[in-house]
């Protein structure tokens, strides 16, 4: 079913790209009706333009807030074309019938990233756009809606090909798109009111769709919804992965949490490597000798600019995707030596507010785990010297990044073997200690991190055998004092945090 477009409401807040649609229009000898600045915008352009207030006899009242909320223009592109009752009433009360109505709603989400005064954002809110677009979408049978900017070239393109007519399948589509518009528009209107209270229902919505070629297997489909832009630029590389956007997630939030030049290396969202030091270069070397094994084809981020020295080091490492917060020319001169190598620079610190997890019929919503310890109590053989609580400070903040069970071993703000991912706590402290040895760390004087409590005082003494001299962990087992008291009687530093960092 072809509908001709005889007659088109505009009424947009941004007018970028508007004109040569008006101009076809115009061209095509579509009779506009317009508000405010939209009006004086076409007007400008030398075309006719009917302003609605002349339609509905009433002024723009109310400072604004309303200008088309009126039964003839609404009248307009509710009637249906095939029903004799409504033809009559729009025979009857004069109303103007309407085919095409373009729309671009009030940037609300552009305000209140820009302010948190509340009678600006307030003001931001639109109600007569948004019911514009509900109206049209509603009767898409015979109305064509456009209800975002972003959508102006796929009309441009349907007025010029189709000579101003729309088909049943066009106007569906268009409807389908404004009604998501308007859905993403009330989510962040709601979440703006529900930020501070117990919202009884999930609402998230995210734009900006990013194709990705697969999933996290080659047989899944997938796709990215996000605004990438607003946290990288990208330099260099082919297109970012499903598996690419999960580890640069970890790679993120890991750093966030370093204040000193801290290089980081990430595989299957598990740090492998990480190291302070004074420079970002010498962080580097740190990072990598603690694992180069698991390096290879990893995710890599530093906290400070990749000169051209520390750029020749990393270069000798095959790796995906390397992050920092800027590089000398020198370095991306280097580092761009290889077409495919993804390098983005970080515009600003990550570290997400509330996580979300599909599960059941579900959604699982918690807050991010921002907190490293609720207290920092000394139980062990005596209290920690000044370089062993740098470490488990450290050590802690390591093993909150990596998957349960997990343990940390770190020696000099350097991670030096790590065990994740088991089913038991031993196991994981097995494999941190073999990670070590593999890579030549001596154990004496490390410092070792658990993510939750001991349930039995095997870690210790394995710890104890190796030469580990302080260990932080969350406390918490009916067990606890088994560990602390062989910590007593073994010159063993433990500090409990009473703070639980299970990652699942």
């Amino acid at each position: 079913m072809d509908r001709t477009i005889k007659s088109a409401l505009i009424s947009v807040f941004y007018k970028d790209g508007l004109e040569p649609i008006v101009r076809k229009l115009h061209e095509l000898g579509v009779a506009l009706y317009s508000t405010g600045g939209t009006q004086t915008f076409i007007e400008q352009l030398g075309i006719p333009c009917t302003a609605v207030e002349t339609v509905t006899g009433y002024p723009s009242i109310l400072g604004g807030r309303v200008k088309t909320l009126h039964p003839k223009v609404f009248g307009g592109i509710l009637a249906r074309r095939d029903y004799e009752d409504d033809q009559k009433h729009v025979k009857e009360y004069e109303i103007p019938l309407l085919d095409l109505v373009i729309v671009d709603l009030y940037p609300f989400e552009e305000t209140i990233k820009q302010t948190t005064e509340e009678k600006t954002i307030i003001e931001k809110i639109d109600i007569g756009g948004v019911s514009l677009i509900r109206a049209a979408g509603k009767n898409f049978k015979d109305v064509c809606i456009v209800a975002s900017r972003h959508q102006y070239p796929q009309l441009l393109e349907l007025l010029e090909k189709q000579n101003g007519n729309t088909t049943l399948s066009d106007r569906r589509q268009f409807a389908a798109a404004a009604f998501t518009e308007c859905a993403h528009y009330d989510v962040a209107i709601a979440g703006y009111f529900n930020h501070s209270a117990d919202a009884s229902n999930f609402q998230l919505s995210f734009g900006n769709k990013y194709p990705l070629r697969y999933g996290e297997n080659p047989h899944q489909q997938a796709a990215f919804y996000g605004d990438l832009d607003d946290l990288f630029e990208k330099l260099n590389g082919k297109e970012l992965s499903y598996n690419n956007l999960v580890d640069v997630d970890a790679a993120c939030q890991i750093i966030s949490e370093f204040q000193d030049p801290a290089f980081a290396i990430i595989k299957h969202t598990n740090v492998c490597g990480i190291a302070e030091r004074n420079d970002i270069g010498e962080a580097w070397e740190a990072a990598l000798a603690g694992d180069p094994e698991s390096a290879f084809g990893g995710v890599l981020i530093a906290n400070r600019p990749i000169d051209a020295e520390t750029a020749q080091k990393v270069n000798a490492l095959f790796f995906e995707i390397l992050i920092a917060p800027s590089y000398s020319p020198e370095a991306l001169t280097t580092l761009k030596s290889k077409k495919n190598r993804i390098l983005l620079q970080q515009k600003k610190t990550f570290y997400p507010t509330k996580e979300y997890k599909r599960i059941l019929n579900g959604i699982l919503v918690q807050g991010a785990d921002n907190k490293n310890f609720a207290e920092w109590i000394e139980s062990g053989a005596q209290p920690t010297t000044e370089a062993e609580k740098q470490d488990l400070l450290f050590a802690n903040i390591v093993c909150k990044h990596l998957k349960s069970n997990a343990i940390a071993l770190v020696k000099n703000k350097q991670l030096i073997g790590k065990g994740c991912g088991q089913t038991s706590r031993i196991d994981a402290l097995r494999l941190a200690i073999d990670k070590a040895k593999q890579f030549g760390f001596p154990l004496h004087g490390a410092a070792m991190a658990s993510d939750a409590f001991f349930p039995f005082d095997d870690c210790v003494r394995l710890a104890h055998t190796e030469g580990i001299s302080a260990i932080i962990q969350p406390g918490g087992s009916v067990r606890d004092n088994d560990s602390i008291q062989f910590c007593k009687e073994n010159n063993i530093a433990m500090v409990i945090t009473q703070t639980r960092h299970f990652k699942h």
